[in-house]
This record gives structure tokens, C-alpha cells and sequence, in this order.
């Protein structure tokens, strides 16, 4: 599938995009030629030799702050994700197999967390729990779980209702090996789709609760914090904010994008078996036919 991804030229632009973004994640704090913490008295200066892209209201190299807040910023979208991924997709599947009790609680709770809006919930949490990025994302990630859990129910159900599966329920194979030989196949391909658009929208979660000032106690940096310093001083530097906010707006775009060419691939992948299937039940009918 990744080279069929590749093959799509939205794969290619989405994946060269998030590639240079997890490489900032990484070695962003290493690659920051100052340290991001520490001030200066040439305060809100322009971009120059020494400072790329400038300074901030304390003097702090803005470039090297860019840099070293590019961790917090990509983890927290990709622990939203794993967290969305294993709290709906699980249940999701189990939703089909673990009898009706387990199914209709399951379907209320969804209904339930669907009913919330997670950035003001998360805020609730935060601030009830402590100002960390932490036990935001976990909220965050759990309140995002019932996309995770109807495209993973809806894919079970498809395949629970094929014969192959009732004849191995008939043979006597367990649930977890009926989910691990059959159902994993048809759910992984939505589950890839919606973990790459829940990495764009943990991003602009993300960034939104620390545009708050919420989840990361200043003066650490991250994008969303740098976004909203930067827009109290608009006067002096109207260009700041077009950084990050550039940055924060390619993450959100490669990852949409990169769901996208997923889909593509998986619907060919299914054209392509289907396809498969019509040539064979043809080339058998046309053998029943000549004896």
C-alpha cells in the first residue's frame, strides 16, 4: 500500500510535508541554533543574520522557539490519534461480536461523547486536573474515539456477514482468531484513513488549547503559543504570525491529504479484488460450460 500511496502525487506532497514536520519533531530542539528560552535587549527585531526570522517581545530568537516547539506540538496530535485509535477502534469491533448488553452500551456511550464539544471539555478537564498537555490529549483523544468506533463497527459488520466468517464461527475459531485471520483486513484501510485526518484534527487541537494558553505553561514554546504572542504585537511585526500559523496549516493540509490518497489506494485495492473475483467466476463458468 505505501507504494501505491507514493504512486499518487498527493501521496508524495503529503508524505515530503509530514516527513520535513516529524524530522522538526525530532531534531528540532538539536537543530536550534539559540536557546528558545533566553532573552535579549534586542527586543522585536527583524529578521537578520543572527536571528532568521527575528526576535520576540523578550528578546528570544524566534527561529530557535519555532524549532524547539515543534515536538510538543506534532506529539500531542499523534497521542490524540493513538488514543482515538485504541479507545473506539477496539470497542468498535468487540461492539459485533460481544452480544447485545455490550453493543447497546456501547452504541450510548458513543452517543454520549459525540454529544460533547472536546475543546471546551478538554478545557473543563484541565482545568479541573492541572494545566498539562498530558491529560488534555488523553481527553481529547477519547472524546475523538466514536469516529474510530462507527468506521471500525461498520467495517466488522460487513465482514461478520460473510460466509467465510460464519463457517469458521461454525468450525469453532475463536473471536480473537476470526478478528485477527479476517476482520483486520477490511478495517485496517478506514482506520488508516481516519488516523491520518485525526492526526490534522489533533493538530488544531493542539494548537488551539496552547493558542490559550492551556496544556503548556509558558515559556516553553510551541506553535499555537508562539501564534498567539505573536498577535500582540501585530503593530511592530505584522509578519510573525505568518509562520507559525503556515506551519500549523501545512501539518493540517499533508495530513488531510495524506487521508485522501489512503482512500484512494484502498478503493482501488477493493476495485482491483473485485476485479479479481469476476475474471475467476467467469473463467469458472466458462469451465462449467465446455464440459
Amino acid at each position: 500500500m505505501v507504494r501505491r500511496i507514493l504512486g499518487l502525487t498527493s501521496g508524495r506532497i503529503a508524505a515530503v510535508i509530514l516527513a520535513v514536520i516529524l524530522l522538526l519533531a525530532v531534531a528540532g530542539p538539536l537543530l536550534a541554533p539559540r536557546d528558545s528560552l533566553a532573552g535579549s535587549t534586542t527586543m522585536l527585531a527583524g529578521p537578520s543574520g543572527a536571528h532568521w526570522l527575528g526576535t520576540d517581545y523578550l528578546g528570544r530568537d524566534v527561529f530557535s522557539r519555532l524549532l524547539d516547539g515543534s515536538r510538543v506540538s506534532v506529539l500531542g496530535s499523534v497521542q490524540v490519534a493513538l488514543i482515538a485509535l485504541v479507545a473506539g477502534a477496539v470497542p468498535g469491533i468487540l461492539s459485533v461480536y460481544l452480544g447485545r448488553a455490550f453493543e447497546w452500551t456501547a452504541l450510548r456511550l458513543v452517543d454520549t461523547l459525540i454529544a460533547l464539544p472536546f475543546l471546551l471539555f478538554a478545557v473543563a478537564v484541565v482545568a479541573l486536573l492541572g494545566n498539562g498537555l498530558s491529560q488534555a490529549m488523553v481527553v481529547v483523544g477519547v472524546l475523538v474515539a466514536p469516529l474510530y468506533f462507527r468506521v471500525a463497527r461498520a467495517a466488522t459488520l460487513q465482514v461478520a456477514r460473510s460466509q467465510y466468517v460464519e463457517a469458521a464461527i461454525i468450525a469453532g475459531v475463536s473471536l480473537a482468531g476470526i478478528v485477527r485471520r479476517h476482520v483486520w483486513a477490511k478495517v485496517l484501510p478506514p482506520l488508516a484513513v481516519a488516523l491520518a485526518q485525526t492526526i490534522g484534527t489533533g493538530f488544531i487541537v493542539v494548537s488551539s488549547l496552547t493558542f490559550l494558553g492551556i496544556g503548556v505553561q509558558p515559556p516553553a514554546p510551541t506553535w499555537g503559543g508562539l501564534l498567539a504572542a505573536d498577535l500582540g504585537y501585530l503593530s511592530y511585526q505584522w509578519y510573525a504570525p505568518i509562520v507559525p500559523a503556515a506551519l500549523i496549516m501545512a501539518t493540517v493540509w499533508a495530513s488531510n491529504l495524506l487521508a485522501d490518497a489512503i482512500r484512494d489506494v484502498s478503493g482501488e485495492n477493493g476495485r482491483a479484488l473485485l476485479d479479481d473475483r469476476t475474471i475467476r467466476r467467469r473463467n469458472a463458468a466458462a469451465g462449467g460450460g465446455t464440459r
